[in-house]
């Protein structure tokens, strides 16, 4: 198996295809937006600071990303598969990505790209739920990962939430900060030979088994 960073818009469904190749085969997963929005949850001064940010769809500094990264590789046994979502965003941070990587003495693996487009990615952005205590992901829209009780965590059984920033306003300036900053990214990792781009406009499983051919 390879480690899996994924590429993609906004409410993309990398956090849907990571949760299923954390079920399947044991991944690692770790999120960008959810390592923030932890910070946010303690109350810390840089948490408070990136509620703000957050809310008002303000893409979080390089440094500051890239500190809270490299303090959860660190935790990672160098026998485990990991999945990074949400990072990189720009070359930048992909070259300062690659030293972090050789630094823990841990492979780059495979990049996926998972292509959608505005109008899909905002339907799915607008119906995302999460559950506050495990994390779990769901999609009031999307049958496939609608919970099975209405409005209620499948493991945990308790509310589900959905997230201060998912409005059009705030995902629309996501979007844009994704195009602009997307395709040297993406030309990066192909002058790499190791950037592989997956449809992702159907069925989650469906996408799946196209990542399956991948790792």
């Amino acid at each position: 198996m390879k480690n899996i960073i994924f590429i993609a818009p906004p409410a993309a469904g990398k956090g849907t295809q990571s949760q299923l190749l954390v079920e399947k085969y044991g991944y690692i997963h770790i999120s960008t937006g959810e390592l923030l929005r932890d910070e946010v949850d303690k109350k810390t001064p840089l948490g408070i600071k990136l509620d703000d940010m957050l809310k008002s769809g303000t893409l979080v500094s390089d440094e500051i990303v890239t500190e809270l990264l490299k303090k959860r590789l660190t935790e990672i046994s160098i026998d485990k598969n990991f999945i990074l979502d949400g990072y990189p965003r720009n070359v930048e941070q992909a070259k300062m990505l690659r030293e972090i990587l050789a630094e823990l003495n841990l492979q780059l693996g495979a990049v996926i790209y998972l292509n959608m487009d505005l109008d899909t990615a905002m339907s799915r952005a607008l119906g995302r739920l999460s559950c506050p205590n495990c994390h779990r992901g769901y999609n009031k829209y999307e049958e496939v990962l609608k919970p099975k009780n209405e409005g209620l965590c499948d493991v945990c059984n308790i509310p589900l939430v959905s997230r201060s920033d998912d409005n059009e306003e705030t995902f629309k300036i996501r979007f844009e900060s994704y195009l602009e900053n997307t395709e040297p990214l993406l030309q990066y990792y192909k002058d790499l030979d190791i950037l592989y781009v997956v449809d992702n406009s159907g069925e989650p499983l469906d996408t799946l088994r196209q990542i399956e051919s991948v790792i």
